[in-house]
């Protein structure tokens, strides 16, 4: 089974008791109870906090919970814009977009209550090399259509990666963390990294993101829209036909300047035969001006 935010485990901690504001804050048992909620067991640990199975005692099922690192959650002003997020995300009803529950705070501590979702994230199917074309496109359009949907209810994701894509056993897609990404802020966490970077925030002049998968426009830190997503999303899709990231390098500060420079490999010359109307999307999905990108993920959906 995999995990949330399936980047960077943390190392040890000290098993419960009371939030920390030194960035290490405490793992909670299984029995542990917060609210109707008892923990079952840790799923993983991302640069928002950690992710616990449990189990809803008032309504008998399993839930997921994320823990919100309590830095984040001690300032007023960070977690007010968080909620409002939370809700709007909440009010989503997409067959491909996990459902937020609720959110709760009990003894000190901040948490989301999420669907729980068994499966593997995208990040782990791609690495394991079994993901065929086939079920690329199938998992594309399901992706392209929950964004769709989020769209036209005025919500950007901001941090589509692999990482945030979850698939069940029957081939499902569930998109994680809808307005999560609007949480964190520049400085706060960790810096953006290669693979597997905390989710992060953008506002005007702050740059905020998944290196590999973030936008131009991300990157300058200008004003962010649904364009965004799309980049974000032809970067998951080229990844998911080549096998390989549409942007890498040995820093982020590299993976940044080939995105900024439009450097992207001609995914012609890294899958024989691919499709060349496959090809036409994902070429139109990664344009750097978001005005030539796909406009509408519909309309990205009706051509995959």
């Amino acid at each position: 089974m995999s995990i949330f935010d399936s980047g960077g485990q943390r190392l040890p901690r000290t098993v419960l008791g009371p939030p920390t504001h030194e960035g290490v804050d405490p793992l909670l048992a299984s029995g542990y109870r917060l609210s109707t909620y008892e923990i079952v067991g840790l799923i993983g640990s991302g640069g928002m906090g950690d992710v616990y199975e449990a189990r809803d005692l008032k309504l008998d099922r399993r839930v997921a919970i994320k823990v919100l690192r309590a830095d984040l959650a001690s300032d007023r002003r960070r977690l007010n814009q968080f909620e409002q997020e939370a809700r709007a995300a909440s009010s989503l009803d997409h067959p491909n977009i996990v459902t937020i529950h609720d959110i709760c705070r009990s003894k000190g501590h901040h948490f989301i209550v999420m669907q729980y979702v068994p499966g593997n994230t995208l990040e782990d199917l791609m690495s394991g090399g079994s993901l065929t074309l086939k079920k690329a496109l199938d998992y594309a359009i399901q992706i392209a259509g929950a964004l769709s949907q989020a769209h036209c209810r005025g919500i950007v994701h901001r941090d589509l990666k692999p990482g945030n894509i979850m698939v069940t056993r029957d081939g499902q897609v569930k998109i994680l963390d809808f307005g999560l990404a609007k949480l964190l802020e520049a400085g706060v966490g960790s810096d953006v990294a290669t693979r597997g970077c905390e989710p992060t925030h953008e506002t005007r002049g702050q740059i905020m993101g998944t290196a590999a998968y973030m936008s131009p426009e991300q990157i300058e830190g200008g004003d962010v829209d649904h364009r965004s997503d799309v980049f974000s999303f032809g970067s998951v899709l080229y990844e998911m036909v080549a096998q390989r990231p549409a942007f890498s390098g040995n820093s982020a500060i590299t993976i940044l300047t080939k995105i900024r420079e439009g450097q992207v490999p001609d995914i012609g010359g890294v899958v024989p035969n691919v499709p060349y109307e496959l090809e036409r999307v994902i070429g139109r999905a990664l344009r750097m001006e978001p005005e030539r990108r796909f406009q509408s993920l519909a309309d990205a959906c009706v051509e995959l």
